[in-house]
């Protein structure tokens, strides 16, 4: 597909909302919610868009493991219907998107190298345990993943990622890596490097699709930044300095003001509470961070939902739709992962509701 505009749109839009209709409605995650086991919840589950995903299944197979891998596929089978159907000066930076599940699978085997020598096992047996546990992207992902994991170390496993994107962020991170023997400065260079290229591609759109790019994408950004910069205060410690360097001076509402204020110790919750004032009772989610941030940030990802939803209203000419359609299906899985998971380990109600997202938004 050449171009955007309404030829260019025809088909994707059509398309798109015709996923979008099988998207989990409140009644049915409800319904799932009300399943008084895994088991029940798996077969409710089976009668849902999951069902093709999950027919396959054998009865040894059905395991909370395995059926979040199962849900996760039809998220990446989203993915790649969206890429193949969207205009061609749009694709970029659906594919940027897409490397979210990258950037986790990385993230992943990294941490696998790390902690190998703790779990007692070798490279083989330790590329069993980390595949489990990785994003199905399938031919769409760069990463030697199985030659990292055997590689047996940090530094050679980013020495095999020469020739792709990460090769020129993770090279200049392991200097202060080699020095600390910390993840957190190749996990922090990842996810700056990923939001800054997203943004760019979201910026290089014109018209409708910029507009359209910029909200859903810098929607998403808002939400991490404000994230990262409370954390970093509360839980890392981090100086002002430290938490400007490793947040991202650009959003859609919240400005690099907004953060270099959190860094400098402003009153967060006035900020978050202008910038979203539908949230309640602020102040008393950050007095008792341990607990609060959590739940902050489920309210915030309510507010992405909304956002999303209102991407469908009005004009349909433009890739907020498809972005908003995938950025709602990625919210939906993370809602069906929390009730397999609460389900499989029997954990009262009270415990995981709050932590439904699509429940608990209007329609």
């Amino acid at each position: 597909m050449a171009s955007g505009g309404v030829t260019g749109y025809a088909a994707i839009s059509a398309r798109v909302r015709a996923m979008y209709a099988d998207l989990l409605t409140q009644q049915d995650l409800l319904r799932l919610n009300d399943s008084p086991d895994f088991p029940t919840l798996f077969s409710s589950l089976k009668t849902t868009a999951y069902g093709p995903y999950l027919e396959g299944l054998k009865d040894k197979e059905i395991t909370p493991k395995r059926v979040i891998s199962q849900v996760k596929r039809k998220l990446a089978a989203s993915y790649y219907s969206v890429i193949q159907m969207a205009p061609e000066n749009t694709r970029p930076l659906v594919k940027q998107l897409y490397r979210y599940y990258e950037i986790g699978n990385l993230k992943a085997v990294l941490r696998a190298l790390v902690t190998v020598s703790s779990w007692n096992t070798d490279e083989t047996a330790l590329w069993d345990r980390v595949r489990d546990v990785l994003f199905p992207m399938g031919a769409a992902s760069v990463l030697p993943a199985q030659a990292m994991v055997e590689s047996g170390s940090v530094a050679t496993a980013v020495d095999l990622l020469r020739g792709t994107p990460y090769e020129e962020i993770l090279s200049f991170a392991m200097k202060r890596y080699s020095a600390e023997q910390n993840l957190f400065a190749l996990e922090v260079a990842l996810d700056l490097g990923y939001w800054r290229r997203l943004w760019a591609e979201a910026k290089k759109l014109t018209g409708q699709d910029r507009e359209q790019a910029t909200k859903i994408i810098g929607s998403l950004l808002d939400m991490n930044n404000i994230m990262w910069a409370i954390r970093y205060k509360v839980y890392h410690k981090l100086s002002e300095e430290e938490i400007i360097n490793y947040t991202l001076p650009f959003g859609y509402r919240v400005q690099d003001a907004d953060i270099r204020a959190i860094a400098a110790g402003a009153d967060t919750s006035a900020l978050i509470n202008r910038v979203y004032p539908g949230i309640p009772d602020v102040n008393a989610l950050l007095e008792n961070p341990q607990s609060g941030l959590p739940k902050l940030e489920v309210l915030l990802k309510r507010e992405l939902i909304k956002q999303c939803l209102a991407a469908f209203v009005g004009n349909p000419f433009h890739i907020g739709i498809p972005l908003a359609f995938l950025v709602l299906s990625d919210l939906e899985v993370q809602d069906l992962i929390v009730l397999v998971e609460a389900k499989s380990s029997n954990m009262p109600e009270d415990e995981y509701r709050p932590f439904l997202l699509k429940t608990n938004v209007p329609a």
